[in-house]
């Protein structure tokens, strides 16, 4: 059954939040590293004051409520989504996955775009169904029994959009862990997906790289990667044991998101508010904090490792589902060489962007909602 959902956080919860935001007690440390070991002290410091003195949840919820929004139980799992109806005579629905460290907040402000583009210059015509779901585990979805990965997401999701919502064909977007879970509904479920679009390579060809472009770039990855791996070897061994600290902490929650957000994005001199808002990197923050779903978040780290890390099996190589890739120049996990991606990707569109960083639907709105509907306009001109 799918029921309507509205967010509403009690004043209870939010305040003991605050509370603890304000009872922190700042510890002496060295911060003379600035950025290069960890999250900035003095930053912190002041992103706790903006938090504690100006921030307001209320608008975050009534952001999320002007949207229909709903809850539906899949394989035992009530699964939230907000699911927006576009204009035009023959909307075209579309799946958008957020990752880790994200939320549905990375899709608030392109949701209306995508599914009402007249209303900012463009044609109704282009307009999607959109679909955007927190994942299992994330936000206002349920958690699993235990731990699952991106595969058994997407199973979770394509049944989302074929048995509940009823559409027999869709696409697929996503970064981080989205556009895994986007890559895993194109291998499992082709016959569904019209297309996929993803601004990111997270997957593996089981064959490896083959050429000495290609082997050069593993090696960069690897040593590029190298600076990363603290917190994703954590959130895939032992991440139970990092959540007893995280969900007593809201600041420990804040410092661990913000370093990413800052580290993955196309930022002005370093300036994390030359990009996202303080508003908006605490609307992400609080979603893991009012629903206290920070562990099991993590979970999907573990999840991905038990069904096998960033592999494809080698079946059904290269995929037949249309793949669009938007390459973002500061995407922190260097795309391959496209003769790597082609072997994994039936490729019919691959635009490089100006700017740009991991984060694309809040960092590059404009640039990935046009890429987008450029997508949905050769796929509809192939299907139809």
């Amino acid at each position: 059954m799918t029921k309507p959902f509205k967010v509403k956080i009690s004043d209870k919860v939010l305040q003991n939040i605050y509370s603890k935001v304000k009872k922190y007690e700042w510890h002496e440390m060295p911060d003379d590293g600035g950025w290069d070991y960890g999250t900035n002290l003095e930053y912190m410091k002041e992103f706790s004051k903006y938090w504690i003195e100006k921030y307001d949840w209320k608008k975050t919820e009534d952001k999320i409520n002007k949207f229909q929004n709903f809850k539906s139980n899949i394989n035992g799992i009530d699964i939230h989504f907000i699911h927006e109806k576009g204009s035009g005579s023959n909307p075209q629905p579309l799946l958008l996955n957020h990752g880790w460290p994200g939320s549905i907040i990375e899709f608030l402000d392109i949701i209306d775009q995508l599914a009402h583009p007249e209303n900012y210059g463009g044609d109704k015509e282009d307009g999607f169904n959109v679909v955007v779901p927190s994942l299992p585990g994330y936000g206002f979805s349920d958690r699993p029994a235990r731990p699952i990965g991106p595969r058994k997401m997407a199973s979770i999701f394509n049944s989302l959009m074929t048995e509940k919502l009823h559409y027999k064909k869709y696409i697929s977007q996503g970064g981080d862990f989205g556009g895994t879970i986007s890559t895993w509904l194109a291998y499992d479920f082709p016959n569904n997906l019209l297309g996929i679009h993803i601004n990111i390579l997270i997957i593996r060809h089981p064959d490896g790289p083959q050429t000495k472009e290609e082997i050069d770039w593993q090696e960069r990855f690897k040593k590029d990667q190298r600076i990363e791996d603290g917190y994703r070897t954590q959130q895939a061994t032992k991440p139970q044991t990092l959540s007893y600290a995280m969900m007593d902490s809201p600041i420990g929650v804040a410092a661990w998101i913000i370093e990413k957000m800052r580290g993955w994005s196309d930022l002005k001199n370093g300036d994390i508010e030359s990009v996202y808002s303080k508003d908006i990197l605490l609307s992400n923050i609080m979603l893991y904090l009012v629903t206290k779903t920070f562990n099991t978040a993590s979970w999907i780290y573990y999840g991905r490792r038990e069904e096998g890390g960033r592999m494809l099996p080698k079946d059904h190589l290269p995929l037949n589902v249309p793949t669009a890739i938007a390459e973002f120049p500061k995407e922190y996990l260097e795309w391959a060489p496209r003769s790597y991606v082609e072997r994994i990707y039936n490729i019919k569109q691959w635009t490089k962007m100006s700017s740009g960083g991991h984060f694309a639907a809040l960092e590059k709105p404009d640039l990935l909602i046009e890429d987008i509907i450029k997508f949905g306009k050769k796929l509809k001109n192939t299907n139809g």
